[in-house]
């Protein structure tokens, strides 16, 4: 009788473990949904969205207007840093160390926006698998904006 019961606990503790990596492996399907390259809310700009480690980031890798009134090319001169200000806007880092955190959200991330050179707190979420919302603020979620991003290449 005894017996019974541990085998059925044994069991009981394999179908939780099994059900547990179960979910374990789905969440890490979704978390690479995001890569890929995305067109900005206003069309300016793309980014690439890539995995670096277990955190994603993105870079500017396509300018609408690549280049300043001068025909050079555009320069980070907003940037708060003037050491910063000559670097190239094209391959610029905007978006990074977002975790994955489940149901096709990316938190805990900062974003940079060139046009201001302000550096926001950021959460991204998968609304589609083409339509990404971006939304960067200052302290509370509450207190930000939302853009919205469409895919235009994945992987």
């Amino acid at each position: 009788m005894r017996m019974k019961k541990n085998m059925r606990f044994g069991l009981f503790l394999v179908i939780i473990c099994c059900f547990g990596l179960t979910n374990l492996l789905a969440v890490d399907e979704h978390a690479d949904k995001i890569i890929g390259v995305w067109k900005t809310g206003s069309g300016k700009g793309m980014v690439k969205i890539y995995k670096e480690n277990d955190k994603y980031h993105g870079k500017l890798v396509w300018l609408k207007e690549p280049n300043d009134e001068n025909g050079k090319p555009k320069v980070d001169k907003n940037n708060g840093e003037e050491s910063l200000r000559s670097r190239s806007l094209l391959g610029l880092i905007n978006l990074r160390d977002f975790t994955y955190k489940g149901d096709k959200v990316w938190e805990d991330g900062k974003i940079y926006d060139p046009e201001n050179g302000s550096d926001y707190s950021c959460e991204m979420k998968l609304t589609d698998d083409n339509t990404l919302e971006v939304r960067g603020f200052i302290g509370v979620s509450l207190f930000g904006r939302t853009d919205v991003w469409k895919r235009q290449v994945k992987k």
